[in-house]
């Protein structure tokens, strides 16, 4: 019997609720913001990843689907949506649009990870980016407009970590120091961690490795290293951040597991901290565009796992709201009743009325048990006795009431 492939799940119908109700609460959070959507393909050049990620990521070193397509391309199916956002506003010229530009996008992420709850090797990924402008108060926005994405959906006891991990000039002095310290203890780091000392140190700092852990309480603190213009832009942060009422924690080792980071980096967690416990993250790349042959261009983003949210607010008991309206369900008893119900139906739905006609010849208390077990809020019976009064029988489905009525008055009280 064929499965879904490892890593992968099917989105069943009692779920998509939820789905629908996250998405459209995102697409109206960048409405209020000023964010145009995006949609960029599902696969690219794979150096468009190699280049912008970073060669001695654990995204590019393990985890990207990469293949040869049969015109001979090297393609990756996309394992982070910062990168193509930026290729595309490089290849459309949306330079010339007025800076900064706001974009948000929907799609799936490919990463070949080890399956665990929360994270998936495909999984629908939900994020923004705000690119042409350097000021601290687009990053606050960002973070301002994640933050209240999760309250919206009514998540709580959630933590903001921030850091700054400076910028091309202050990082090398850091660099340096932080690889000092680590030589110092190498013998007890992880296999992954004595390839990353000499090739990329600062990742040696997203390690989840227990002894590397350990380990990293006594690193360097980049934010001691830090030019002034990088202080003063994570100062104008934080002020931003007291100013909006959003708590935070300044965490000295938070790099995040992208190469293309600068300044500003941060996540949101659950106060209960567990292995998956990020729910979304993201952070400053001024370097990006300009690594994708673009001109200089500083640029900020968010990004947030729609399964990651969904599994929060299962967690904290959080339940849809409920939809105005419900859904009908067309009974009917014999071959004459059976058009009138084809009829019925139709009408219902151009009214815009959601209707399901009931199928085969079935018994009527047949049909009315399956629409209470489908959960229809009413029901509208025809029989022989409504086809000879021109009318319809309409039952509540919640107490067993019902009216008979013509089918015109019966559409009017079941309008929204």
């Amino acid at each position: 019997m064929f499965k879904a492939p490892r890593g992968t799940r099917d989105i069943l119908p009692p779920e998509q609720g939820y789905w629908k109700w996250v998405t459209e609460k995102a697409a109206e959070m960048c409405r209020l913001y000023g964010y145009q959507r995006i949609d960029t393909p599902v696969f690219e050049d794979a150096g468009l990843f190699v280049h912008s990620v970073g060669e001695e990521t654990d995204i590019v070193e393990k985890q990207m689907y990469t293949f040869e397509d049969r015109g001979g391309d090297k393609i990756t199916l996309r394992p982070e949506g910062t990168a193509p956002v930026c290729r595309a506003y490089i290849e459309h010229g949306l330079h010339n649009l007025p800076q900064p530009v706001r974009l948000f996008y929907f799609g799936p992420i490919f990463r070949y990870e080890r399956p665990q709850a929360g994270r998936f090797r495909q999984h629908q990924q939900f994020g923004c980016e705000a690119i042409g402008a350097a000021d601290a108060t687009l990053d606050a926005e960002i973070i301002d407009m994640a933050w209240n994405l999760y309250a919206s959906l009514g998540l709580k006891n959630l933590t903001l970590q921030l850091n700054s991990i400076g910028c091309r000039t202050c990082r090398r002095e850091y660099l340096q120091r932080l690889k000092d310290y680590y030589v110092s203890h190498e013998g007890s780091l992880c296999r992954d961690c004595r390839n990353r000392l000499s090739r990329n140190p600062l990742r040696l700092l997203d390690c989840k490795n227990p002894n590397c852990q350990d380990l990293m309480k006594g690193a360097p603190r980049i934010t001691e290293y830090i030019c002034a213009d990088c202080h003063s832009h994570f100062t104008l942060l934080q002020d931003c951040l007291v100013t909006l009422q959003i708590p935070y924690e300044v965490n000295p080792y938070l790099v995040r597991g992208l190469d293309y980071y600068t300044r500003t980096v941060f996540e949101i967690q659950p106060v209960d901290v567990g292995g998956q416990s990020t729910i979304g993250g993201g952070g400053r790349y001024d370097n990006l565009i300009e690594m994708l042959d673009g001109k200089p261009t500083p640029a900020v983003g968010f990004a947030t796992g729609l399964e990651r949210i969904i599994l929060n607010l299962q967690k904290q008991g959080i339940e849809l709201p409920t939809v105005a309206g419900g859904r009908v369900y067309v009974a009917y008893l014999g071959e004459e009743a059976r058009k009138e119900a084809v009829r019925l139906g139709a009408r219902l739905r151009r009214a815009g009325i959601a209707a399901t006609l009931a199928m085969d010849t079935r018994s009527l208390k047949a049909q009315l048990k399956q629409a209470n077990a489908l959960g229809f809020s009413h029901a509208v019976i025809i029989g022989e006795e409504e086809l000879k009064a021109n009318s319809v029988l309409l039952r509540d489905m919640a107490n067993g009431s019902q009216v008979q009525l013509s089918a015109e008055e019966a559409i009017r009280r079941l309008k929204p």
